[in-house]
């Protein structure tokens, strides 16, 4: 079997994982007012679920560009560390261009797989691993979008859902696996309940909002952790 073709196998499983997301943000963005062309096109070039969604909420509600900008960069940041983690993997021969391409489809089931698989990453195994999400992240997103509007609408807003479900899925095992994350977890909800309640920090818009909140627990939970590893013996 090919590397191309063992790509596109252990790929499968995300393709999977990302269809019904794909669909429900293609039909969120349509039924919020994006052109379903527009929701596509951000698919196409933006492989990131909770930025796409982030993006679209900030870019449907008219918020500032330095506003997206930072807030993207919040959200998309984890990208960074995990192609540089999978740079130390790749074989020989890897081209500038084709470490691009790779970088592009990195995501968080992408460098799952490929952190695991067995042996250098070659670039054809890369490339089928990176095109069947790609593919179904795109597609899925154009179905939603184009689809939306021969849905009930309440059958379409009910759909949004799905989003939060996939979110608690990835949360809750990690939760209970580690009580760091779950301490960090927490400490981002307080803290989000508190910014949605309290004035006047409930006037600040979803965008701040995530940004200040990331950065903030972020911090505080690297300094701890760095201050716990310098008292050790």
């Amino acid at each position: 079997m090919s590397d191309f073709n063992r790509g596109l196998r252990a790929g499968l499983p995300i393709v999977l994982g990302y269809l019904p997301v794909s669909i429900t943000f293609g039909m969120t963005a349509a039924s919020g007012g994006l052109p379903p062309l527009a929701a596509v096109v951000m698919s196409a070039t933006n492989l990131t679920s909770a930025g796409q969604f982030a993006g679209s909420e900030l870019i449907l509600s008219a918020a500032s560009l330095v506003e997206l900008i930072f807030t993207m960069l919040v959200i998309n940041f984890r990208y960074f560390f995990m192609s540089l983690s999978l740079s130390q993997k790749l074989a020989p021969g890897f081209t500038v261009g084709q470490r691009m391409l790779f970088a592009f489809g990195v995501t968080d089931e992408v460098f799952g797989v490929a952190s695991t698989a067995e042996g250098p990453l070659t670039f054809p195994y890369t490339a089928g691993l990176v095109l069947g999400p790609l593919l179904s992240w795109t597609g899925g997103t154009a179905l939603g979008a184009y689809c939306s509007g021969l849905l009930p609408g309440d059958l379409s807003r009910a759909l949004g859902i799905t989003l939060y479900a996939m979110f608690i899925a990835i949360l809750i095992p990690n939760c209970q696996k580690s009580k760091k994350v779950f301490a960090v977890t927490a400490a981002a909800g307080i803290l989000g309940c508190v910014f949605y309640y309290l004035p006047p920090l409930s006037q600040l818009s979803s965008g701040w909002t995530i940004i200040i909140i990331s950065v903030l627990v972020s911090a505080v939970a690297a300094a701890l952790e760095c201050r716990r590893e310098g008292a050790r013996p």
